[in-house]
Parts: structure tokens; sequence; C-alpha cells
């Protein structure tokens, strides 16, 4: 097939004026791509493979999305600022939960949540960092952390000792259902600027993922 048959770039502002064949087949292609990748595909690759901008890209996924849950797929594209991957649609909870049958629901204990919710807010942030803000040494945390693949290394800062940054990642995003950093809840303004030990720093209520497995223990 052409390439240039699923070209969407000349689609205007108004969505009646777009080829419906086009759009078909670019839904279809994005569909085998997140497919066989099993993983986040980055908007970027995705620009390379259509030759076409990225809010081009973001309009034409939400719009998959939005299509493809008002048919009742199973799959629907769960997309953040940088990647687009497949995610199970949100009506069918209850039944992926009855095929995973967990023994019971755990969920991240306070020294996780404050340890990630410190790393979110301030990122990129060192282990220094972290226990000036809760008071506690963060070692076990932040392992757990990295283990759950919520954050990841950032580098060395440039500074005496180059201690490791980190910072949160995609599936930090996808366990709290936030779409980008920006969807974090405001933080008050405080004189000093700092994260306070409660609720100035609590994350969004874990509305994706009602089965997601937390910690393995605590500090």
């Amino acid at each position: 097939m052409d390439t240039e048959t699923v070209k969407i770039s000349n689609c205007s502002e108004n969505e009646e004026t777009c080829d419906a064949g086009k759009i078909g087949v670019f839904f279809g292609i994005v569909e085998a791509l997140l497919y066989v990748s099993g993983e986040p595909v980055s908007i970027t690759e995705l620009q390379r493979v259509f030759d076409i901008s990225a809010p081009e890209i973001r309009k034409s996924i939400s719009q998959m999305a939005e299509e493809m849950k008002k048919a009742g797929r199973g799959m629907i594209p769960y997309m953040t600022e940088d990647t687009v991957q497949f995610v199970t649609n949100s009506e069918y909870n209850e039944w992926v939960v009855k095929l995973l049958s967990p023994p019971e629901e755990r969920t991240m204990s306070d020294s996780l949540l404050e340890t990630l919710s410190v790393i979110a807010y301030r990122q990129p942030v060192t282990r220094a960092d972290i226990e000036s803000v809760r008071g506690v040494r963060c070692e076990y945390s932040v392992a757990q952390l990295l283990k759950q693949g919520l954050i990841v290394e950032l580098g060395r800062r440039d500074c005496i000792g180059r201690p490791m940054q980190f910072g949160t990642t995609d599936a930090f995003l996808r366990k709290f259902g936030l779409s980008s950093l920006r969807d974090l809840p405001p933080l008050p303004i405080r004189e000093d600027d700092e994260i306070s030990q409660t609720g100035d720093r609590e994350l969004p209520a874990n509305t994706s993922s009602q089965a997601d497995s937390a910690d393995n223990g605590g500090e």
C-alpha cells in the first residue's frame, strides 16, 4: 500500500472534510504498530512513520481512542505527552480483575507514597533532596520505586560527589491516571517553598488500575 494513502496532514479543522478512508487506514496502521510493539511507542516515532506533525498525531489518536471506546472495544490507545500504547478499556476492569484473581488488593505504604510525591513534584532529585524533605533515610523506598518502574535514574548531578538524580516514568502517570506531570494537583504556595509532611504531598487517587500491586514492605 502506498504510504501516501494514509497521510492525513491535509485534513482541515472540520473533520467532515477529511477522507474517511484515509482516517480508517491510519487507525488500522496505528493499531497494528501498537499491537506488535507491545510497549509504549513514542510520538516522535509515529511522526517518522507517518510524516506528519505531533499535533496531528495527537489529534488523530485522540479521535481513534474516542471511537474505539464508543464502539466498545476491549483495547484503546492511551496517550501521554510523549508516548502512545494500548490499555484495556476501563469499562471492563471488573472482568480483567476476575481473570487475574489477585488474592488481595494491596496499596502503597505511606513511606513509598511520600517518597514518590517528593520525586514527582521536585524532580530531578537526589536521595539527599528526598531525605531533607522527609527527614528520614530513603534507600529502601527509592529501591522499591525503581523496582516497580515508577521512577528512573536521570543521571548524576554536577556537584561534589555527583549524586544520582531520580524522576518519574510513564508507568507513574498511568498508575495515577495522569496524562502528564502538568496534571498533578497544584501545591499550595509556601514561603519556604517546601512540600509539607501531610496533605500538600498527596497524589491523585489511582483510578486507572484497580489491581495494581504496590510495595513489597515498609521502611
